[in-house]
């Protein structure tokens, strides 16, 4: 009896979960599917059905949106941003996550919970005065507000995961490897560059592919902090596409929204293995 209970227990869970995985699925395949559609089919009831002769547009949305005004500046701006952000964050919070781990003090304990606090804190709670103080803020004639510093920005956002993360695998480090590279005259930064840093690559790529997915998905930040007329990410072209006379162009808007997303899911797929690798080592204590 308890094994056919357990046996119709998981014939349940799998097809629930089924279910779970067509209802997220679909979008997608929408998505997808009115990317190679003429625009007559998508605004009309056709557009919950696949290509047909008729319908079928080719590649002339994807063409469409690439010769679209600011598409090729957008994408640039988005992959610096991203590029930046991530870097940042990883140097940065992997650093941190090491001086908390080692240094058994009352400011490295209050760091670390300001850190994990900061993680259940919902954005909209600071969005209007982050978006304030940027637009306020010059540093040495630095201002926060374009594409070149919104990176200190997303740093401030993304740290209270990455430490987090970090800070799990760092106590997985044997400290004997430490103390033997400072009895070998290393000082504090070449035990973290040449001992630690090499260690941390498992979390390095599962914090990295995460902290990319945000950046490079997020339309909230940069639309609030950065001036739209003259820097639009990826996500701000997307919203504000239009054709002639402001008319939405449907074709095209699909199609630039699979460009979009495809970087994403190709390096979320080349590091799902690793991703795994480095939440199960975050999880494990010294």
């Amino acid at each position: 009896m308890n094994k056919t209970k357990k046996s119709m227990g998981s014939t349940l869970g799998t097809i629930f979960f089924s279910i779970i995985c067509v209802l997220y699925m679909y979008p997608i395949v929408m998505v997808v599917m009115n990317s190679f559609k003429k625009e007559t089919a998508i605004t009309t009831a056709e557009t919950f059905t696949l290509p047909n002769a008729e319908t079928f547009a080719g590649f002339k949305n994807y063409i469409n949106a690439l010769g679209a005004q600011g598409f090729l500046q957008s994408f640039g701006y988005s992959a610096f941003i991203t590029i930046s952000s991530v870097a940042l964050i990883l140097l940065c919070c992997s650093m941190c996550a090491w001086y908390i781990t080692r240094v058994n003090s009352k400011l490295s304990k209050l760091i670390y919970m300001l850190c994990a606090f900061s993680m259940v804190v919902p954005f909209q709670m600071v969005m209007f005065t982050l978006s304030q103080t940027a637009d306020s803020l010059n540093i040495f004639g630095l201002r926060f507000n374009t594409p070149w510093t919104i990176c200190f920005i997303y740093l401030g956002f993304g740290a209270g995961l990455a430490v987090f993360m970090f800070s799990g695998f760092v106590k997985s480090i044997p400290l004997e490897l430490e103390e033997a590279a400072m009895i070998d005259g290393c000082n504090p930064l070449q035990t973290y560059f040449k001992v630690v840093f090499p260690l941390l690559k498992p979390t390095m790529i599962s914090v990295g592919v995460l902290e990319t997915m945000w950046v490079w998905n997020d339309y909230l930040l940069p639309t609030l902090v950065l001036d739209i007329k003259k820097y639009r990410t990826i996500p701000m072209l997307i919203q504000y596409f239009r054709g002639s006379y402001g008319r939405v162009e449907m074709g095209p808007m699909m199609a630039c929204i699979v460009m979009t997303v495809l970087p994403v899911v190709i390096i979320y797929l080349l590091g799902q293995k690793h991703i795994i690798k480095g939440v199960l080592a975050g999880a494990v204590k010294g």
